[in-house]
């Protein structure tokens, strides 16, 4: 890196604007840039750093950059760095504008402008600077990548703070860890320490769930084998738990399968008892059956000897009725006969009860004469009741006349009524007509207006929905054209870095012997290597694909929203300008009035209707009323007809009925009168004939009974049995046969007898037995039970513990493999001597690099005197692998930093940071670093050593380098010629050059 130019402008104390030519300055290789205190020396470091990364070292970095504005720049003056540079052979000029609080420029007060950023490239080819990027962030990616180290490494290694270094040397282990992790970047080998840390918790932790699981499984078996399992005191995650678990559990296993042959061998013998005690009780209960069988029998014996006579009186009953049963025919016959001559007697009384006095005594004969009589005269009545029946016509002829006259004159008024109205109801009708008439057109005008406004609202609605869709569309075609260029970008760059790098990639497919694709030489002595973050042809291949499939995005994202806006258009010219709040309103408004208009007219129809109805009607009643003066000519002859013969009949009439009312009278009392006499007289003959054979039936009643052996009738009929008392009494006689058979039975049965012989059965005695041997028996297939269950639950839990530790197993070897780097890498292992942790071992290999690379000026600046070494003693109780000790060559000693002395501190500080440098150029990629400045410190040199100083600082000029000395010791401007003053004044400070052209 080679800086050519710097441009300041209301920057720090610089008011104005101020260049600095560092081409002219490094012309002479060693520079000197001096000032008073608070001139700005520093200020013009900071710009350097500003430019490059957009922020200052240290502290003077605050806020958002505006404090890096002059307090002397006049206000319409933007605060502006621009740095002219050379890194990785590419010609660059970066240009940082700050946030800046200017006054607005309508109005009063202040507004803050954004910070800006240019970054150029000079274009050899074409003599002119070309725009690379505006971004912030691509240009403090690119600086950074060509410089391959950050700001922090930039200010150590490029801006070398003397005092930064003094604390170094003097610093302990911890604080120099600090700072060599900032520029070396060894947050990754803390990070796998802690990786390894938090791998060996998560382990552990997984360790002592698992061992956890174990121990709850051992309890379980505990609990299962009664406490008789003795757990191991071993809590989660001591090694050695899973076998102790597993052996305690197959101890547990083994002593309950020998309680579980015990407890059968128990149940066996209980088994065998119970069955000889349930024996014994069903030869007992047996026992106790038949005597008690034996003593019942001899107890209804006893019951029958006295009920002896009972069942001899029965006997002699039974025989008794069987006589008696000779005789029931002849009592059944006169039993018949009585009661029929007791119903015709009952029935002649009653028939002649009801006839005339003069033949209530008359015989049946008599009876039946006058029966004749009376239909004789009942028959000449025909005629008469023919008279009747015709009259009766007559009368209801007359009435239904008088009927259908009332029912004219009511249809005649009705007719007029209706009528003396038509004309009225008929301009009704007819303007209803007009008005639904009116109606219809007016819906059919507001139906197409409705069309019409909701054709508008639907486009309008289209319309909003499209606006919407467009500014998404627009939204998205416009971040799909920033990703193309960024893809397109970031494709040209890696084509760039690949051909900056093509020469590494042409060398990997050299062969010893066969010629150069390029030069033609079959030697290659030193091919070019590929550097860290070289580009291959796949990754310029994946950039390309990736640039091309972004640029189609955005093609058809653009064609999106080019229909969107064609589709937004044709919306936008159907619907026009008006809201769509406002046509959806119009709409409603009108289907409103075309709802009206339509309820209006749907009644056109009806109307119509109604109309030709009433004008039907009219017809009708008109032809209704001249039916009806027909009708009334008519009945008026009719009428007539029917008095003239209505008063014939009735003196007809009047003659046949005599007294009574009417000749049906008159005839239904000779009917009743016929009727009552053949009644009589029927009644009559059936009494006489029920007495005869009254008679007849008690002769043949006595007949029977003097048969049978009884004295009287009456006897037999006492002797008689019905239904039920024969059934009844045949029911006693069977079971006393019945019984008596079966007590005889049992009392012959030989196994009763002999059980009766025997002594009493004692039942309950023997039921205790086998109770007691059954309760023996649970007892023990209870314990046979448990066993067996105890048995297969330690099996299960035991297996179960045996594959949580085959699952266990490989984890905890993990662990302990994971713990023993984990410790290993802190520093807290015992293999681990010096405590050393694997950051602080990096970083001690990086300081022992630094150290040789700083002992090579050290030695010419101390005139052979000291050097620099690394030590990994261990300071106190504290951890080894950050020392660092001087030797001295005078006295052949080592020792530590802290004792040099103020000037020997300097140089050594100084040959510390030119160390550091080349080490950190290195370690970022072998970045040439042509522009360095040292940063105060040379006051405290005597005359000899700061000659030797300044001789290994003008050795680097070998390089094609140039240092630019930060310092207002005043013997330096003797020395160095090339100068750079900054000089302060009221109005801001500005630089002069000395010594240069």
């Amino acid at each position: 890196m080679r800086l050519h130019r710097l441009d300041i402008t209301a920057f720090g104390p610089f008011g104005g604007t101020q260049s600095i030519d560092f081409d002219a300055l490094s012309a002479a290789g060693l520079f000197l840039l001096h000032g008073p205190t608070g001139a700005g020396k520093t200020s013009v470091l900071d710009a350097v750093c500003y430019a490059l990364y957009g922020s200052v070292p240290g502290a003077r970095q605050s806020g958002q950059g505006i404090t890096l504005r002059s307090d002397h720049a006049a206000p319409g003056t933007r605060t502006q760095v621009t740095l002219d540079l050379t890194v990785a052979g590419r010609r660059l000029e970066i240009t940082r504008q700050p946030p800046w609080e200017r006054p607005k420029r309508r109005g009063t007060g202040t507004t803050v402008d954004k910070a800006q950023t240019w970054l150029r490239e000079y274009d050899a080819s074409a003599g002119a600077w070309k725009d690379l990027s505006r971004s912030h962030q691509e240009i403090g990616e690119e600086i950074t990548q060509l410089l391959g180290m950050s700001r922090e490494q930039f200010c150590q290694v490029v801006l070398l703070p003397q005092g930064d270094f003094a604390r170094f040397l003097r610093a302990d282990a911890e604080a120099r860890g600090k700072l060599l992790g900032r520029l070396f970047d060894t947050q990754r080998f803390a990070e796998v320490e802690k990786c390894l840390a938090e791998r060996r918790r998560a382990t552990e932790a997984q360790v002592r769930e698992g061992d956890a699981a174990l121990l709850a499984d051992a309890h379980r078996m505990q609990q299962a084998a009664g406490g008789a399992l003795e757990l191991p005191d071993l809590a989660p995650g001591e090694p050695g738990l899973a076998q102790a678990v597993l052996t305690a559990a197959a101890v547990a296993r083994s002593t309950a399968r020998e309680q579980l042959a015990i407890a059968h061998c128990r149940l066996t013998a209980a088994e065998a008892a119970q069955q000889t005690a349930e024996r014994a009780l069903a030869d007992v209960r047996e026992r106790d059956r038949l005597q008690r069988r034996f003593a019942e029998a001899r107890r209804r014996a006893a019951l029958l000897e006295e009920r002896a006579g009972a069942h001899r009186e029965a006997l002699e009953r039974m025989e008794r009725g069987r006589k008696a049963q000779t005789v029931a025919p002849a009592l059944e016959l006169r039993e018949a006969a009585d009661a029929e001559h007791r119903r015709a007697a009952a029935a002649e009384a009653r028939a002649r009860a009801l006839l005339p006095q003069e033949h209530a005594d008359a015989g049946a004969a008599g009876l039946a004469a006058a029966a004749r009589r009376a239909a004789e005269e009942l028959g000449g009545l025909e005629s008469a009741r023919r008279a009747e029946r015709r009259l009766a016509d007559l009368v209801a002829e007359r009435a239904d006349v008088d009927r259908q006259e009332r029912a004219d004159e009511d249809a005649l008024r009705e007719a007029e009524a209706w009528l003396d109205g038509w004309e009225t109801t008929r301009a009704a009708l007819q303007s209803r007509i007009e008005t639904a008439q009116e109606a219809a057109g007016r819906a059919e005008q507001l139906a197409v207006r409705c069309e019409d406004v909701r054709a508008r609202l639907a486009a309008a609605r289209t319309r909003d929905r499209l606006s919407g869709e467009t500014d998404e569309a627009q939204r998205r075609a416009l971040a799909a054209a920033e990703h193309a260029v960024r893809a397109k970008d970031h494709w040209l760059e890696l084509k760039e870095q690949r051909l900056n790098g093509i020469a590494a990639e042409l060398a990997a497919h050299l062969t010893d012997g066969e010629p150069c694709a390029v030069c033609g030489a079959t030697e290659h002595p030193a091919p070019a290597r590929k550097v860290a973050g070289h580009v291959d042809r796949e990754a310029e291949d994946r950039a390309l694909a990736a640039y091309q499939d972004a640029d189609e995005e955005r093609t058809a994202a653009e064609r999106r929203l080019g229909d969107l806006r064609a589709a937004l258009a044709a919306a936008t010219a159907e619907a026009g300008d008006t809201p769509t709040g406002q046509l959806a309103a119009d709409a409603e408004e009108l289907e409103r009035r075309l709802t009206r208009a339509r309820h209006d007219a749907s009644g056109l129809h009806a109307a119509q209707e109604q109309l030709r109805r009433a004008e039907q009607e009219r017809e009708r009643r008109l032809a209704d009323r001249r039916q009806a003066e027909v009708r009334a000519a008519a009945r008026l002859t009719r009428r007539e007809s029917l008095d003239r013969e209505q008063t014939a009949l009735e003196a007809e009439l009047s003659q046949a009925r005599g007294t009574a009312a009417s000749v049906a009278a008159r005839a239904e009392q000779l009917q009743r009168r016929a009727a009552l006499f053949t009644d009589a007289a029927q009644a009559a003959r059936a009494a006489e004939e029920s007495a005869q054979r009254l008679k007849e039936a008690d002769g043949r009643l006595a007949e029977a009974a003097f048969r049978a052996g009884f004295a009287t009738p009456q006897a037999a009929a006492a002797a008689l049995l019905d239904d039920a008392a024969h059934r009844e009494l045949q029911h006693r006689l069977d079971a006393w046969h019945t019984e008596e058979a079966a007590v005889r039975a049992v009392l012959a049965e030989a196994d009763t007898v002999a059980a009766a012989a025997q002594p009493p059965a004692d039942v309950a005695a023997a039921e205790a037995a086998a109770a007691a041997a059954g309760r023996l028996l649970r007892e023990a297939a209870s314990a046979r039970d448990a066993a067996a269950r105890r048995c297969a639950e330690l099996d299960r839990l035991s297996a179960r513990a045996a594959r949580g530790a085959a699952r266990l197993a490989p984890l905890r070897q993990e662990y302990d493999r994971v713990a023993r780097l984990a410790a290993l890498t802190a520093g807290t292992s015992a293999e681990n001597e010096r405590r050393m942790r694997l950051e602080s071992y990096v970083l001690a290999a990086r300081l022992e690099q630094v150290a040789a690379a700083a002992t090579v000026r050290l030695q010419r600046m101390s005139l052979g005197r000291y050097t620099l070494v690394h030590s990994d003693d261990r300071s106190g109780r504290g951890r080894s692998g950050l020392g660092l000790h001087v030797v001295d060559a005078w006295t052949g000693r080592q020792r530590d930093t802290a004792t040099l002395s103020g000037g020997e501190t300097f140089f050594a500080s100084l040959a510390l940071a030119l160390g550091l440098a080349d080490v950190v150029t290195e370690e970022a990629g072998g970045v040439r670093l042509d522009t360095l400045f040292i940063d105060e410190g040379f006051g405290s040199l005597d005359d000899q050593t700061l000659d030797e100083v300044l001789d290994v600082l003008d050795s680097l000029r070998e390089r094609d380098r140039s240092v630019g000395i930060v310092s207002h010791v005043a013997d330096l401007r003797r020395r160095v010629h090339a100068q750079l003053e900054v000089v302060k004044g009221r109005s801001g400070s500005t630089v002069r050059r000395h010594g240069v052209a």
